[in-house]
């Protein structure tokens, strides 16, 4: 198989990743009440939580593993299979036993653990390919942008017939995730003798990382907000069902999913500064925009320039961290910005929800929207110094 069709089949196990995660988005409050939860903000909020903490441990785990093997397929197909058979256990539940909800936020935890590894290695794989590190991002961008895009309002209308249904829907893609896995190519680095300790040490010696980690870390917690303040907010200001709930979401994830790509290629033309610091700021202020709305119609304008904006830095800020490490280093780099999403998005969720519970929406807005603002001003200075020479960008 050809690198082209390659970068297909990975942008596809990464778009059924995505798409099994935000199944469970639009009703998360339905689900945890099925799932045996009381308060419903707290519990949704602990119920996203779990797998994002998973996701922040195991990260680097799965990174550093696939580096010192030079194997990134086997830990896709595995951590996909676990993944689906957690996924049902979850679904089956509440039909089966009565258990607690600290049972089930433990399961959803290792369902994370075993999740992260297929999407943060199959984001690995498309850097492993030539081709230009802006178009190979942008692939990955227009995936996860796709998957999240259909996920939205497939996941409500999945809702409407029952609130475990989207569970076991994403068992199934996570099977679907394993057989594309065994398609392609691995392309790992070979392994050499203390290859990974001098990895993770050269790692150490590139503070440089900490600018798109940063930018990672940001940005996934406004996703991360969405998921549950979003989502939360939408249902109770205007009397939204979760079919209607997912349809919302999906006027972001559209626009973000289809301009991925193209977004992708400019940043290897203009640069990855301007996209980044620019789309940051306005991202910023556009997420708040849409705490403001006073209604729906204003809203879902809202959510399609947040979309819009968020497009245009999401693959320019996963490009630059493959500008500034070598291909053996790649695993451990790209590890290291899914953990720093993670991270943000775990944040979005447990700030969000907390300010939203003890101040209101409009306060949970104004607190995402403007830590996106005042990262993109504080970083400006030392990203200017990191761009690379428009040839270095193309040739990745």
């Amino acid at each position: 198989m050809n690198e082209r069709r390659e970068r297909v089949v990975l942008a596809a196990v990464v778009f059924v990743v995505l798409l099994a995660q935000v199944l469970l988005y639009p009703g998360i409050d339905t689900l945890v009440r099925a799932l045996g939860a009381g308060f419903v903000l707290d519990a949704s909020m602990w119920f996203l939580a779990a797998e994002f903490a998973a996701f922040v441990a195991f990260a680097g785990v799965w990174g550093a593993v696939s580096d010192a093997t030079g194997r990134r397929v086997p830990f896709i197909v595995g951590g996909a299979v676990v993944g689906s058979g957690l996924y049902a256990v979850l679904a089956i539940l509440p039909t089966v036993a009565s258990v607690s909800f600290g049972t089930v936020l433990l399961i959803r935890a290792l369902q994370g653990a075993a999740t992260i590894a297929a999407f943060s290695l199959s984001m690995t794989m498309l850097m492993d390919l030539s081709g230009g590190h802006g178009k190979n991002m942008g692939a990955a961008g227009i995936a996860i942008g796709s998957g999240t895009a259909l996920g939205a309002p497939l996941g409500g209308q999945l809702y409407g017939v029952s609130p475990t249904l989207p569970l076991a829907v994403a068992s199934a893609l996570l099977l679907v995730v394993a057989l594309l896995a065994t398609l392609v190519t691995d392309r790992a680095p070979p392994d050499e003798a203390g290859r990974l300790r001098g990895a993770v040490r050269r790692l150490g010696r590139t503070p440089e990382l900490s600018i798109p980690y940063a930018f990672g870390f940001i940005d996934r917690l406004t996703a991360g907000f969405f998921a549950l303040v979003g989502t939360l907010y939408f249902r109770e200001a205007f009397g939204l069902s979760p079919g209607e709930t997912g349809l919302m979401l999906a006027l972001f994830f559209a626009p973000f999913a289809l301009l991925q790509y193209p977004f992708g290629v400019l940043s290897d033309s203009v640069g990855r500064t301007a996209p980044i610091v620019a789309g940051s700021s306005l991202y910023g202020l556009a997420v708040v925009g849409v705490g403001l709305a006073p209604t729906v119609v204003t809203a879902g304008l809202g959510m399609v320039a947040v979309g819009v904006i968020g497009a245009l830095m999401a693959p320019a800020t996963m490009a630059l961290v493959t500008d500034l490490v070598g291909e053996t280093e790649r695993g451990t780099a790209m590890a290291g910005f899914n953990a720093a999403g993670s991270v943000g998005f775990l944040a979005g969720i447990l700030v969000g929800g907390s300010v939203a519970g003890e101040f209101g929406y409009l306060a949970a807005f104004a607190v995402a929207g403007g830590a996106e603002v005042a990262l993109a001003l504080l970083a400006l200075p030392r990203l200017l110094a990191l761009e690379l020479p428009a040839e270095e960008r193309a040739a990745g």
